[in-house]
């Protein structure tokens, strides 16, 4: 690595996790991977641990717009993600200030469900962020059980395809440029949709069982804005960081930190 260069920039909006698998920790722990300098904006402090989200405080929408101004006005940013936001005056504040600082490109990985598969927040947020993030996206990276609350449809099995990608058509005519729709399976194998406006690819990893995937989520996408940073266009940047979450979950399958779910590692 050429050390005379600055690294490009990168910036995560989400929230923080105090036990550090998940939230702006895992997007911070992945850019740091990928040699790319992480910012945050913090939409919400959270107390919790590898087994329950004991507390959430979430910051003021004036907090959050100034925090954005002040990084976005002098850093700059090569990508932006979005992790967990949760208010509806966040969702609007955000949306506002990322149209005004023109930033491109923008992931937003929609934190809208519990690891039980239940929806955390009000409908109205549900239609937030179709109204006002999924336009933004350059690449929209729900879950199935998000895309499904979403789009207030029923979850088709995780082993139809078919229909994964079909629900990935519907999330790109909201607006979103890109989907990448998490979760399906395909025998021992465990399968993503990544639709570009025009094909649906399927893409492969081994599946791992294991209850250590907190923070997969946050990682990939955080994964993905580092490659765009780097200069990779979309769709191997999608590939990349899709190889890179499978190998971050390979790595900590069989650690024990805590009494619940363990993070994935990507170092």
């Amino acid at each position: 690595m050429n050390h005379s260069v600055p690294p490009p920039k990168v910036l995560t909006i989400a929230g923080s996790d105090s036990g550090g698998a998940a939230g702006l920790q895992a997007d911070l722990r992945a850019f740091a991977a990928l040699h790319v300098y992480g910012m945050s904006v913090v939409t919400a402090v959270t107390a919790q641990n590898s087994v329950s989200v004991q507390a959430v405080q979430y910051l003021p929408a004036s907090l959050v717009m100034a925090q954005l101004d002040a990084v976005l006005s002098d850093y700059g940013a090569a990508a932006v993600k979005t992790g967990f936001i949760g208010r509806p005056e966040l969702v609007i504040a955000i949306s506002s200030k990322l149209q005004q600082h023109h930033c491109r490109p923008v992931i937003i990985d929609p934190v809208l469900v519990n690891h039980r598969g239940q929806a955390m927040f009000p409908d109205v947020v549900r239609q937030l962020y179709l109204a006002y993030l999924l336009p933004l996206a350059d690449l929209f990276t729900p879950n199935l059980t998000e895309a499904a609350l979403l789009l207030n449809t029923s979850m088709p099995a995780n082993s139809d395809l078919t229909k994964l990608a079909r629900l990935a058509q519907q999330l790109y005519r909201w607006g979103a440029r890109h989907v990448l729709l998490k979760g399906g399976r395909d025998g021992a194998a465990r399968v993503d949709v990544f639709y570009d406006g025009q094909q649906a690819q399927l893409l492969y990893t081994p599946y791992v069982e294991t209850i250590n995937t907190h923070g997969a989520g946050d990682t990939l996408s955080a994964a993905v804005a580092a490659y765009l940073a780097r200069g990779e266009g979309m769709a191997t940047a999608v590939a990349h960081a899709h190889q890179f979450t499978a190998q971050a979950i390979q790595r900590a399958a069989h650690w024990q930190l805590g009494q619940g779910h363990g993070p994935v590692w990507p170092l």
